[in-house]
């Protein structure tokens, strides 16, 4: 009789356990889901409020007629910055303790620091490219080796296209500290091209040949004038050159019809450019 009780006793015992159990993991389950909820609805809510700042920031600058190089940069770092601060806020209203969790991100961020520090150099170098603005998005520069187009200029790799179809990125860093040629920047740009001549032909009617030729190409400008003289004197030969001004745009066909119409009227005038010559002695 006594131990039947008892066991009716502890299993009501156990039996309110398990009830406290289960109605504490059902609440904490509520709770959970409905943080869940959410966090899904402030996650869209602050996804649409950083697209729209990032277009009222767009508008600003574009009223502004800032640089479209600094637009897309400003757009970037806005876009990257607002994210950061919307996961912060999504981890608080998880019930994740915010403060612990900046200590910890502040820990990880100086670990991480310290490993992709070449990063923050290319960082720290697209801000100092925005903010000396050696070349802009269009611009043809020629820098760390590579020739080519700017196509974007990013918080850390610069885009160019090259004249091959091939497109690289360069690092910041090393490009806002290294030299820079830029052919965009100037409205004129000089062709020099220089051709030797065998001794015995006349410099002075090669000269009047050259630059009627010169002369005669309308792509050539008269302003800055060319010139056509000679320049050196070698063994066996001299050298006649020719230095005109053209448009930045007509450069490259200004260079290749005047080493083209040069060519021909050595030519016909049967003058041909010095050629070394290999001499070897055999017993």
């Amino acid at each position: 009789m006594f131990l039947s009780i008892l066991n009716c006793f502890l299993q009501a015992e156990v039996s309110s356990k398990v009830e406290r159990v289960v109605n504490l993991l059902f609440d904490k389950a509520v709770d959970f889901g409905e943080k869940i909820i959410i966090v899904v609805i402030v996650y869209f809510i602050g996804s649409w409020i950083i697209k729209f700042l990032n277009r009222i920031a767009s508008k600003l600058l574009n009223i502004r007629n800032i640089d479209l190089t600094v637009q897309r940069f400003v757009r970037n770092l806005i876009k990257y910055t607002l994210n950061i601060i919307l996961v912060i806020i999504l981890i608080g209203i998880l019930g994740i303790q915010t403060t612990s969790f900046a200590a910890i991100l502040a820990a990880a961020g100086f670990a991480i620091g310290m490993a992709m520090k070449d990063n923050l150099g290319n960082f720290a170098g697209g801000v100092m490219l925005l903010i000396n603005k050696p070349f802009k998005i269009g611009d043809r520069i020629v820098a760390q080796g590579q020739d080519g187009v700017v196509s974007e200029i990013g918080i850390l790799y610069t885009v160019l296209n090259t004249s091959d179809g091939r497109v690289v990125y360069q690092p910041n860093g090393p490009l806002s500290t290294g030299s820079i040629v830029n052919y965009t920047t100037s409205p004129n740009r000089r062709v020099d091209i220089s051709f030797n001549v065998n001794y015995g032909n006349d410099a002075d009617s090669l000269k009047e040949l050259v630059m009627g030729i010169v002369m005669a190409n309308d792509k050539v400008l008269k302003d800055p004038a060319p010139f056509v003289g000679l320049t050196a004197v070698n063994n066996g030969n001299f050298d006649i050159t020719v230095r005109a001004w053209a448009k930045n745009s007509d450069n490259t066909d200004v260079n290749v019809s005047l080493n083209e119409d040069v060519y021909r009227a050595l030519k016909d005038k049967g003058i041909y450019v010095s050629t070394p010559t290999a001499i070897r002695m055999v017993n």
